[in-house]
């Protein structure tokens, strides 16, 4: 049998033997088929008719010679067919070099498709030696400089995920956190996996671990640091993840400086997020500095008025001063003590607002006492006022403050009425003036009210600034123009003359005087002239009320139209004034007008008396003497 192909003629003799030999046109195959005895026998004669040549030594030497040259130009050959790794190097793309390093160094490797190029699977038997070796990628020629590093950099970044990978693993196996708390914290960690990482990489110098795998000790690294049983502890304590994650940078591995310093915090009463807050907060010398120094500065604190248990408030407040040497502390406690506050004014003071002891430095303290002082105030009148409202030391001099009393300047507001405004509601001074004051003062002056009367109100009731004024102004002259009376055109004269009303409750003082004066036959608009010629009229107590008028009514005899007229009659005290005068216009049997009776002093009160006796006297005088010349003789 005859099989015919190009180039080669191949004989296929039996037991399956071929012999190859070259042709230039056709190859031809035969295939015997004949017994095994009689291709032993053709095989014996082809033995046979090969006799083998005797050569000698010099024959001998010469065919050596020539095979082994014969030999290196095949091997020769065979070299320059085989590629060396730096000509794979240069012809390897950019994108096939990053899939290499991925899939050295991924922690987890896919399963693979068999036939696949390189082994996938750690366990396999040829993992090393299916992988080409990752130094033919970091050649060091001038060509691939830039190359070279970015892949370094790429290396890095994956060594960098694998780290977090193990990190993860710990925290949702030992710790027993969820995925979503876990990968928000180590988002915020990358400082610490770098830590984890360099630490796991110089492990590898130890005997112990030079043949063990990066992710062991990468785990190692990370149960020794006893990190994960101390995120588990703080979340214990109410911390959250982005200050546990600060903590933990800011410890530079000294892990129990933490526990240590939330465990004398909660011994001083910090509770619940404040732990993590004050931490935070207080700097990172806070956990280099010993306990014996923190206890220093809550007991000078306690021997000058602040409480212990209102320490555990103020340091959640105020953590800056436990950054503070006890001197620093000292000093600043000195400079509120020498405005004449005593022990117990002060610790009210930092039980109020914190911050004031430790959240400015000294300069800007005594920057702003000073700027305090120029309003005409002393020392000890700025001592007491930053007693009563120590926010003012949080006010900014350049933001606030100079654009506050420039406003109050362009509105005729003088340095004693401020001055009288920061005494009375000082808190005026530390809101904001163009999200607050200047929206009221111009809703002032759309309902009416002049510009020289706005700072006269003002000083006369700075608390109206301090007022909301969708949910308190608005909604009390809206009850005065519908349900008490005041007409549209007197509003602005009512708020100019009574900005007290304004701060009035509805419910309880405006509405029950509106329906009390509606109930003695007061009619609405009657009652509306009333409030506009006395404001205040709706400001008092219906037990105070309640006496004057039945008093006006049933001893003095007096008509209701009087009260109408003069409604100030009600702010005029019963005891002090309605009745001497009126026993002593009884006595005298006179009879003037409610304005004329009480809107005047004493002395006023008892010349007008005499007058008005004076000139009855007179008339009766004259009438007597009239009646003595008209009798007859």
């Amino acid at each position: 049998m005859v099989y015919s192909c190009h180039k080669y003629n191949l004989y296929l003799l039996p037991p399956y033997s071929c012999i190859p030999f070259k042709s230039k046109s056709i190859s031809t195959i035969y295939v015997s088929q004949q017994n095994p005895n009689e291709q032993q026998q053709q095989q014996q004669q082809q033995q046979q008719q090969h006799i083998l040549r005797k050569h000698n030594s010099k024959s001998t030497s010469f065919l050596l010679h020539h095979l082994s040259q014969k030999h290196d130009s095949s091997q020769q050959q065979q070299e320059q067919l085989i590629p060396k790794p730096s000509d794979l190097q240069d012809s390897m793309p950019h994108k096939e070099k990053v899939q290499l390093l991925e899939l050295s160094l991924v922690r987890k490797r896919t399963p693979q498709f068999p036939g696949s190029i390189y082994a996938q699977s750690p366990s396999d038997p040829d993992v090393g030696s299916s992988l080409p070796p990752l130094r033919t990628l970091f050649q060091s020629t001038s060509s691939h400089i830039d190359d070279d590093d970015e892949i370094i950099m790429r290396a890095i970044e994956i060594r960098r995920k694998v780290t977090e990978e193990v990190f993860k693993e710990a925290m949702m196996r030992k710790g027993k956190f969820g995925i979503t708390y876990t990968t928000n914290l180590i988002s915020r960690l990358q400082g610490f996996i770098d830590f984890i990482m360099i630490e796991a990489a110089n492990m590898k110098k130890l005997p112990e671990y030079s043949h063990s795998t990066f992710n062991l000790r990468a785990k190692t690294v990370i149960e020794d640091s006893q990190v994960v049983p101390l995120i588990r502890w703080l979340k214990h304590n109410s911390v959250s993840y982005p200050r546990i994650a600060k903590l933990i940078l800011m410890s530079r591995g000294k892990f129990e400086s933490i526990r240590n310093r939330v465990m004398w915090l909660k011994s001083i009463h910090v509770r619940g997020d404040y732990l993590g807050v004050a931490l935070v907060s207080a700097g990172e010398n806070i956990l280099q500095r010993s306990n014996e120094e923190l206890d220093e500065i809550v007991e000078y604190l306690e021997s000058n008025g602040v409480r212990k248990d209102w320490m555990g408030f103020v340091m959640s407040r105020c953590p800056q001063l436990l950054s503070y040497s006890l001197e620093e502390v000292k000093n600043r406690v000195h400079f509120y003590l020498d405005m004449g506050l005593n022990q117990k004014d002060f610790g009210t003071m930092v039980f109020d607002y914190p911050k004031v002891l430790g959240y400015l430095t000294m300069e800007e303290m005594k920057l702003k006492v000073d700027y305090l002082k120029e309003f005409g105030l002393q020392t000890k009148d700025v001592g007491r006022l930053l007693a009563f409202k120590p926010e003012l030391m949080a006010c900014s001099i350049d933001e606030q403050w100079k654009p506050l009393v420039k406003y109050f300047y362009y509105h005729g507001i003088t340095r004693d009425g401020m001055r009288r405004m920061l005494t009375l509601k000082p808190m005026v001074f530390c809101i904001d003036l163009e999200m607050t004051i200047v929206p009221k003062v111009r809703f002032f002056q759309d309902m009416g009210v002049r510009d020289d009367a706005i700072g006269s109100m003002l000083v006369k009731f700075p608390t109206l600034l301090t007022y909301s004024l969708y949910k308190k102004i608005r909604p009390v002259i809206i009850f005065l123009m519908t349900k008490a009376g005041v007409s549209e055109r007197d509003i602005a004269k009512v708020v100019a003359m009574g900005p007290e009303l304004l701060g009035c409750s509805i419910t309880d003082k405006l509405e029950v005087n509106v329906k009390y004066f509606l109930s003695l036959g007061i009619r609405l608009g009657q009652l509306g002239d009333m409030i506009a010629n006395f404001p205040m009229l709706l400001r008092y107590n219906i037990d105070v009320l309640r006496p004057k008028y039945s008093f006006l009514r049933r001893t003095m005899v007096r008509p209701l139209e009087d009260l109408i007229e003069f409604p100030r009659f009600f702010s005029y005290s019963l005891d002090g004034r309605i009745i001497p005068r009126h026993k002593v216009l009884v006595e005298n049997q006179i009879n003037i007008k409610l304005r004329y009776m009480l809107a005047c002093s004493d002395e006023e009160f008892n010349k007008l008396v005499k007058d008005l006796i004076r000139k009855r006297q007179s008339f009766q005088s004259a009438g007597i003497t009239e009646d003595t010349k008209c009798q007859p003789q």
